[in-house]
């Protein structure tokens, strides 16, 4: 089954960089082991989709 995407290509950019600082920061041990967190912005970029959206009604890709 696919899923409906309802992330755009900037808010994808952002989510894959913070995604990527978070983890790589606790990986480094400067922030807790809350900063693998961003596993879930990570994977919420690659999918281009984020049920926190769905249930929200927010969509920010314009084609979708």
């Amino acid at each position: 089954m696919a899923v409906a995407k309802n992330i755009g290509q900037v808010d994808r950019g952002l989510r894959f960089a913070l995604g990527a600082l978070l983890v790589l920061l606790a990986l480094t041990g400067t922030i807790g082991v809350w900063g693998y967190t961003g596993a879930v912005f990570l994977v919420t970029a690659a999918l281009s989709f984020c049920p926190l959206y769905r249930l929200v009604g927010l969509k920010t890709c314009r084609a979708c």
